[in-house]
């Protein structure tokens, strides 16, 4: 362990070598977190980027077994749900901000990726879903917006309101993204920070991205804060400032100075000796450290997110980027970076220990975003565990594409399209024809029949279909893809192969060679070793995670597999604080994995109903539950590839998917009226309608073959 004065909180070292608690910078009136049972003072949320909790290679642990600090204090003392996922689609910053507030992506404004497309101006533009709360998009509306058009309820705001301060990390969306629209959005185009985002970029990045404290009225941290404004926020926000960026954290939580040290003793810093934000693949020992520092300052509530294991981070790995970008299970580097993970851990839960900030006091949420597929094939040696015996790769990476050729090729297409790239592309067709229209019903249908060539399982990879599942817009509603605003809804979405990452560049030539002597277009297939592990699809692998839940309220019972997906995070979080949001969410609290004396009566005395009838809710409500998994793969996927006279079958299926969203949704909503009323009011459910509601979600199963 690294001494003391290391950490940078010289104001507490007394206080941590007595083991005492920090006192907490809150409002006038204290931080009412947990106020009917008085054990929760703080609230620790990791959001992971793809650390796996299960193997990937049988012989090889998983990232979790070789972190045993983070596995072991998550198993030993709370409660590790095994059969967690993401919504759809799949990628990181759905999947945090579906985490952050309880709600799909059709509540807060796209559910398609790491960006989205949208018609506007007579084209087609891109936005990146990451941006600070409160932006707007070219068509001047809010990119986090709700199904009113308003902007999406902002989730700092109980705790701010309860009197406490939420710190952020490199987490999505509640803290700065870039340093243009973010800065320019919140301070002005004329203000100091927009001068230096412009005179000094590099700088401004360090000093105003990815770190933030939503403050507390009256929070003695932020009295040189700046105004935290949500103009639209349900039953208003005023009174309220924060502290963007590390420029104005770091003195507020570090005795003035701008360089609050890593674990190991290191300034954080970016990659130019600037002291600060490092960027948004922060490091354990640079993520966990900053945010000790935030809760040794007095912020009881943290959110934070870390990089992932699998791809070369040379300070961690010791291995030149230029030698290796990625790895697979069981290589060296991989080891050896998931052995920095451990140690960080192990520091950082000895550090908040010595704080007095335990399990007996703090909620502590874990969980990744997603879980990304290797595209790779086997190790060698066959029989290596990574651990005792390294294992290397002779193929590895992505197989790239780019689909206008493509099209073009295979069937002489040449419609103008864009794609959110990706092995999940979103289309999105030049003068946004509808779901009916001959332009659109012909790029479905030969989307269906796309050939490809995947070099990583060898000359099995000729003629290999890269479409897995299809869904347009009647499918995507009911998968809470689609929006309040319908020019973010796309065309069509194709699902694939996972080993394929897939572009459009609107350029159909040239066209791809064919292989002499084979069926197949094997130059326009090109694996790209720079990057192996894929995200953002529908698949069960990459869709199928894990949350971690410990602290007062949370059973200690280890491994638990009630269907749960990120939806359920946020309801669970504010049921153990005793706090509530201005909106339905999507998910149920997770009763399962608490303790029946932290509940309210309305949920400990029908534990089983209540069990019942959330899972039940989940199986037709959640994107991956079980209606999700039988439309899309089953109905949605025929509909979109059939060519039947006049789209007949087309046109019945649609009906069918459109059917049953609507007996769903009749369904779903009160059962989760029931679920929210028990869970935040206290009503009691009524158990005879509960099981009805029950008996209807399984006959709506039942009657999809």
């Amino acid at each position: 362990m690294k001494s003391m004065a290391s950490y940078c909180v010289m104001g507490v070292v007394v206080a941590l070598s007595l083991g005492a608690e920090p006192a907490l910078a809150n409002g006038p009136g204290g931080c009412k977190l947990d106020p009917v049972h008085g054990r929760i003072k703080h609230v620790v949320y990791l959001q992971f980027d793809n650390v796996h909790l299960r193997r990937d290679n049988p012989n090889v642990p998983s990232d979790l077994e070789q972190i045993p600090n983070l596995l072991n204090f998550i198993e030993n003392n709370g409660t590790m749900m095994m059969n967690h996922h993401t919504p759809l689609i799949s990628h990181t910053a759905v999947d945090i901000v579906t985490s952050l507030t309880g709600v799909y992506g059709e509540k807060f404004g796209f559910g398609v990726g790491n960006s989205f497309g949208y018609f506007f101006g007579g084209g087609i533009q891109f936005a990146s879903s990451f941006t600070y709360w409160t932006d707007k998009l070219k068509d001047g509306t809010y990119e986090m917006i709700d199904q009113s058009g308003n902007n999406a309820p902002a989730p700092w705001v109980p705790f701010t309101r309860a009197g406490c301060d939420v710190g952020a990390f490199s987490i999505a969306n509640i803290e700065f993204e870039n340093i243009t629209s973010d800065i320019t959005n919140v301070f002005g185009s004329g203000s100091p920070e927009a001068t230096e985002a412009s005179t000094n970029p590099t700088k401004a990045i360090a000093d105003f991205e990815g770190i933030i404290i939503h403050c507390a009225q009256g929070s003695a941290l932020c009295a040189k804060g700046a105004p935290d404004l949500l103009p639209q926020e349900p039953g208003g926000y005023t009174g309220f400032n924060a502290l963007y960026g590390n420029a104005n954290v770091a003195p507020a939580i570090n005795h003035g100075s701008l360089c609050v040290n890593d674990l190991n003793g290191n300034p954080i810093a970016d990659g130019h000796g600037n002291c600060g934000f490092p960027g948004f693949d922060p490091r354990p020992a640079q993520s966990l450290a900053y945010v000790a520092t935030m809760l040794e300052a007095g912020v009881p509530v943290v959110y934070f997110y870390i990089e992932d294991a699998h791809d070369n981070d040379p300070g961690l790995s010791g291995i030149p980027s230029s030698v290796e970008e990625t790895f697979g299970p069981g290589e060296a580097g991989f080891v050896t970076q998931l052995q920095a993970f451990n140690k960080a851990f192990g520091e950082f839960f000895a550090r908040l220990e010595k704080d007095g900030i335990t399990k007996d006091n703090t909620l502590f949420i874990f969980c990744a975003d997603e879980n990304d597929h290797f595209v790779g094939g086997p190790p060698s040696p066959a029989d290596c565990d990574g651990v005792t015996t390294p294992c290397t790769y002779t193929k590895k990476g992505e197989i790239d594409a780019d689909l206008s050729p493509v099209f073009n090729t295979e069937f002489g297409n040449t419609t103008s399209f864009e794609v959110h790239s990706d092995d999940a592309p979103t289309f999105y067709i030049a003068g946004n024809p509808g779901p009916t229209n001959v332009v659109t019903r012909t790029l479905e249908r030969q989307a269906a029949q796309l050939v490809g060539f995947d070099p990583v399982v060898g000359p099995s990879g000729a003629n290999n279909l890269i479409t897995q599942a299809l869904a347009d817009p009647a499918e995507e509603t009911l998968l809470h893809m689609v929006s309040f605003e319908p020019n973010r809804t796309p065309n069509f979405t194709l699902f694939a192969n996972p080993d394929y990452f897939l572009s459009a560049s609107g350029k159909t030539t040239p066209t791809c060679t064919p292989t002499t002597g084979a069926d197949r277009y094997e130059s326009c297939f090109v694996e790209e070793g720079g990057f192996a592990w894929n995200h953002g699809d529908f698949q069960n692998e990459i869709t199928h995670t894990w949350l971690g839940m410990l602290g007062p309220g949370v059973n200690a019972q280890g491994e638990v597999s009630v269907f749960t997906d990120h939806t359920d995070t946020r309801p669970t979080i504010l049921e153990l604080v005793g706090l509530k949001d201005d909106y339905v969410h999507d998910g149920r609290v997770i009763t399962e994995a608490l303790d029946p004396e932290s509940l309210p009566p309305a949920l400990s005395e029908s534990p089983l109903t209540i069990s019942l009838l959330g899972q039940a809710y989940k199986q037709i409500y959640a994107t991956r539950g079980e209606l999700g998994a039988k439309t899309l793969t089953g109905i949605s996927t025929t509909a979109l590839a059939s060519n039947s006279p006049g789209d007949a079958t087309y046109l019945a299926l649609e009906a069918e998917i459109e059917n049953l969203t609507a007996q769903r949704n009749a369904i779903a909503g009160p059962m989760i009226d029931m679920l929210e009323k028990a869970e935040f009011q206290n009503v009691p459910i009524n158990e005879a309608d509960a099981l009805i509601l029950i008996g209807r979600a399984d006959g709506l199963l039942a009657s999809i073959p």
